[in-house]
């Protein structure tokens, strides 16, 4: 008659619990495993993708806003003709012209061309207002306005005001205030604009 050995069949019955107990948490880790996996998976797709909209949105705006895109000719100037004709005087933004270094240290800006007849081409960046004068004459219209080194507190340099001067049928001339407590009544001339269709009026 074969023996039956209690002990171990109790063993053997407890382990097989143990291992019943264990296998759906081990399932379980598993599935678990898998779709963590699965999840990191797909966020990281959706990732690439936002990075790569975002990278193409930066793109278009900086090309909206930096300058024309790739394959496009840049519009000519505000104020001026594809030829680089000053055609509205008024219209002239500071930096569409050419920087020029005058005389007496004063640096300047030169927009538009010279054309045959034009005075202008007898001036210099630097002159002073009595300078000018006496080589072109007197201006059809003149004025004067602030600009914005007026509003920097205890500054008290040059150009805090610029005077004006409209001259019909060449264009129109800025002179920046001299340095001091007060302001002169001409300035020195910093800005020349060739304007053949100018009215003389500002």
């Amino acid at each position: 008659m074969a023996k039956i050995d209690i002990a171990r069949t109790e063993l053997v019955w407890v382990e097989g619990q143990r291992g019943q107990r264990n296998a759906p948490w081990c399932a379980s880790s598993g599935r678990r495993r898998r779709n963590e996996e699965r999840f990191m998976s797909r966020s990281a797709g959706w990732l690439v993708v936002a990075l790569a909209t975002f990278g193409l949105s930066v793109a278009g705006c900086g090309a909206s806003r930096g300058g024309p895109a790739a394959g496009t000719s840049k519009g000519p100037a505000p104020g001026m003709n594809a030829q680089g004709v000053v055609i509205d005087a008024g219209k002239i933004e500071a930096g569409s012209g050419t920087t020029v270094q005058g005389i007496n240290d004063w640096e300047g800006e030169i927009a538009g061309k010279p054309f045959p007849g034009a005075k202008f081409a007898k001036l210099k960046i630097g002159m002073s207002r009595a300078q000018v004068e006496d080589l072109i004459g007197r201006p059809t219209d003149e004025g004067a306005y602030v600009s914005g080194k007026a509003f920097i507190p205890f500054y008290f340099g040059s150009d805090r005001v610029r005077f004006q001067l409209a001259y019909k049928k060449q264009g129109r001339l800025i002179f920046a205030s001299d340095a001091g407590f007060g302001t002169t009544a001409g300035g020195h001339l910093t800005w020349i604009i060739y304007c053949p269709s100018e009215s003389g009026y500002l």
